[in-house]
């Protein structure tokens, strides 16, 4: 077997070429605390998401939605980037990567410093209005819940591996939801919820990202789903050096030149020692 050391040092010279797209998924977050969805520490996951269909079919489905993530919202504002975020933020400071595509909606790649980030999924650090499309600040919106829900209960709440909160029928059923401001539509995180689609522009962006690089550099996603899998398949079709870092098997193991198994933020900061990028 190839020792870590030795893949490390493959992917420095790959990396130290320069033009690399990074595509990042949940699994580069969880030594931020955020668990995943399918790697090890996803797999306690309870509760099904909420889907776009739910969401904007059912007042009931929203009230429970923005209840649990009124309190779950804290665990995920809290979260702070880890050695991983700061070694992609890193390499971009240095001029070696063409663009950053992150299927994760933490906001911890900017967080970071990272500056060309595309957010395929969103941010769940934005509102937006279903009516007139107007988006604001979460904190915004934080508020606004704190002053129509003064002591509310929620004593108890644990948080499940997508960052809402576990709370009793009783307590989202004393929950009072707020609308927008402007027009007095209904207000949704700025995330694309399963079930809804990732617009085509920011698609497009993605794919020219990935087009225009000379490597394609995975990090922390399983690429179970076809929503961050058709980059890679688009790297291997286009004949661009595929790299995985991941904890775990994906499904784009098959199409990559260089695949690490290895916890992300100690696989990086080794990466961009090599590369005198720190």
């Amino acid at each position: 077997m190839i020792s870590s050391t030795t893949k490390v040092a493959e992917l420095a010279g790959l990396v130290a070429r320069g033009g690399v797209a990074v595509l990042s998924g949940a699994g580069l977050s969880t030594e931020s605390g955020i668990p995943d969805y399918r790697g090890p520490t996803g797999r306690s996951r309870r509760a099904e998401p909420m889907t776009y269909q739910k969401f904007v079919g059912s007042a009931q489905a929203r009230q429970r939605y923005w209840a649990r993530s009124h309190v779950g919202w804290r665990h995920i504002g809290a979260a702070r980037p880890n050695a991983g975020h700061r070694a992609v933020a890193a390499l971009e400071r240095r001029g070696l990567l063409a663009g950053i595509v992150t299927q994760n909606v933490d906001g911890l790649h900017q967080a970071a410093g990272a500056r060309q980030v595309i957010e395929l999924h969103g941010g769940l650090d934005r509102v937006v209005c279903l009516s007139c499309r107007e988006r604001t600040p979460r904190a915004e919106l934080e508020r606004r819940l704190r002053e129509a829900n003064p002591g509310w209960d929620e004593a108890g709440a644990a948080i499940n591996p997508d960052g809402d909160a576990v709370l009793t029928d009783a307590q989202i059923a004393g929950f009072i939801l707020v609308d927008c401001t402007g027009c007095g539509g209904v207000l949704k995180p700025d995330v694309v919820f399963f079930g809804e689609n990732v617009p085509r522009p920011r698609v497009d962006e993605c794919f020219a990202v990935v087009g225009g690089a000379r490597a394609l550099l995975v990090l922390g996603s399983s690429l179970a789903i076809k929503s961050g899998l058709r980059f890679v398949t688009r790297a291997a079709e286009l004949g661009i050096p595929i790299a995985i870092v991941n904890q775990g098997p994906t499904g784009g193991d098959g199409d990559a030149s260089l695949t690490l198994d290895a916890p992300l933020g100690p696989a990086l900061t080794d990466l961009t020692a090599l590369l005198g990028a720190e």
